[in-house]
């Protein structure tokens, strides 16, 4: 049995969804740890792109059963209409489990997403605005609906009758006009539960049961390392916890059972929302390379920030996650760049800083200590097809520097490389 965590190393936007889908394929399981349907995770199969927020991303894979676990933050409404748009497609979904013990986003936590996100300034995280921070902020105040709440109408209207009103002040003091009403929402949370009953188990059990039959588990996390709410650029991050230890709290899995973690690290750097990004590009080369990427985001449709590859960033990933090997994603974006660039460290006050600092003002502050690399041939999907099937050897001799000098600075030996969006365009270098 093994059981192997994909997570991102960066701001997320990595690539973990294609990672993910390449890895099942030899995985009996695959379970969704934390976030919720702010994550977005692309998978492109056979020329036909699907995107999730919710559905794990071996979905496509009939006998891989998939988990949404305790740890994610599950809107209904959202995961219905993903596993609706499958059905359409011809894909029957059986393979899909939730956790009962995950938490739901409810329409009062949309409500009051962006009221609270418009009264910060300064400290705006740029939320996707889809209740993902309220319904962690309910988890830990022990106020939450819980998946398993949805299928016992009397759990359900006890604690409405009890949560809403409390809400319904909170968003009056707010300066929102909008008002739920507990019965309103009664009946709109049973159908939910009564469309989810058939996906609906004890997922930690459910997985024990898979461990010790001796299957291959993949835990898939979304957002990425620095995002994380405890080990990310707080407050400008995400609200659930994104690095590996969490996939073992997100389902009920003892951390015995984490035996590889992969750290997906994209060949620049991107993200979305505010805060502090030292390797940040701008100008005609930062468009440039937004446009080769096609950097908008899968959830908002935003544009996303690009930069060079930040190795500070992917040194305190490889820490904090106790990373086993690098998935390193869309290497052929940078094919044909007029330059390239990887910062290596940082300067701060006539200082050299190599570990990332917890003060997001002395991020700002920081400038980019850069090393210069020669940029590889730009080939077409086919050119990086043939190479992938070829094997290592066959990418462009630069390339092939430029993951190497990031596995060295890293400490991280390399695991797979991504030359495209398909199954097809991957090197898997693990030797198994």
């Amino acid at each position: 049995m093994t059981g192997t965590v994909v997570v991102g190393t960066q701001w997320g936007d990595e690539g973990k969804g294609k990672i993910i889908d390449y890895l099942a394929e030899r995985a009996d399981v695959v379970a969704r740890f934390q976030g919720g349907a702010n994550a977005g995770h692309t998978v492109i199969v056979g020329g036909e792109t699907y995107k999730f927020h919710l559905l794990p991303s071996g979905v496509l894979r009939p006998g891989t059963l998939n988990v949404v676990g305790n740890g994610v933050v599950v809107d209904p409404e959202q995961l219905l209409a993903e596993v609706d748009a499958l059905r359409g497609r011809g894909h029957a979904v059986a393979n899909l489990r939730v956790s009962d013990r995950a938490h739901v986003v409810m329409p009062y936590h949309k409500t009051l997403d962006p009221l609270e996100e418009a009264l910060k300034g300064g400290l705006k995280a740029g939320t996707t605005g889809r209740g993902i921070g309220p319904a962690y902020e309910d988890k830990v105040g022990r106020t939450g609906i819980r998946v398993g709440d949805l299928l016992e109408p009397e759990t359900l209207r006890g604690k409405l009758d009890t949560i809403v009103p409390m809400k319904n002040k909170i968003i009056a003091a707010l300066g929102g006009l909008e008002t739920h009403l507990p019965n309103d929402l009664f009946r709109q949370a049973t159908q939910w539960g009564e469309r989810l009953r058939e996906f609906v188990a004890d997922t930690s059990a459910l997985l024990d049961e898979r461990f010790r039959a001796g299957a291959r588990v993949l835990f898939e996390g979304a957002q990425g390392t620095h995002l994380c709410i405890d080990h990310g650029i707080y407050p400008f991050g995400t609200s659930s916890n994104c690095v590996a230890g969490a996939a073992s709290t997100g389902t009920g899995v003892g951390p015995r059972q984490l035996t590889e973690i992969l750290g997906v690290v994209k060949a620049y750097t991107s993200r979305v929302g505010t805060g502090p990004f030292p390797a940040e590009l701008l100008g005609p080369l930062g468009d440039r390379l937004r446009e080769k990427g096609q950097e908008y985001g899968t959830t908002t449709g935003r544009a996303r920030r690009v930069g060079w590859l930040d190795l500070v960033m992917v040194r305190y990933a490889a820490r904090v996650n106790g990373l086993t090997g690098l998935a390193v994603t869309r290497l052929d974006v940078l094919g044909g760049m007029p330059e390239l660039r990887v910062c290596t460290a940082y300067r701060h006050g006539g200082k050299t800083l190599r570990e990332f600092p917890a003060s997001m003002r002395v991020l700002a502050e920081c400038e980019p200590v850069l090393q210069e690399f020669p940029p590889w041939p730009a080939w077409d999907g086919k050119g990086w097809r043939e190479a992938a099937a070829k094997g290592l050897k066959a990418l462009p001799a630069d390339l092939r520097e430029y993951v190497a000098f990031l596995a060295r600075e890293s400490g991280v030996p390399l695991a797979i490389l991504s030359v495209g969006a398909g199954r097809e365009d991957t090197l898997d270098l693990r030797g198994n």
